[in-house]
């Protein structure tokens, strides 16, 4: 594979709002404190080309996309439940 192929999630993860990620946020063990960061991260950055609510979900679908098979249960099962506190913040309809 191509190292410019191979690379891309590092690019995305160095040139993208995750810069703006507070320090671990993903190994958190509270998905409301995820949300709660991620959900501040998104309405400071002045770097993001959607609503806040798109951008701070979009970094944790990465996160949990990115880690792929690699990703335990339990960080998995906090990430998602992370996912429907980021919904609640926002006044989103949790799925179901």
């Amino acid at each position: 594979m191509a190292r410019s192929t191979k690379d891309w999630s590092a690019k995305v993860t160095e040139e993208s709002d995750a810069r703006d990620l507070e320090e671990d946020v993903f190994l958190r063990d509270d998905p409301k404190d995820v949300a709660r960061s991620l959900k501040r991260s998104a309405e400071r950055s002045d770097r993001r080309n959607t609503e806040p609510f798109r951008s701070a979900m979009s970094m944790l679908t990465f996160c949990i996309n990115r880690a792929g098979k690699n990703l335990r249960a339990r960080r998995r099962r906090v990430l998602e439940d992370a996912k429907d506190e980021l919904r609640t913040l926002y006044g989103r309809k949790r799925k179901n």
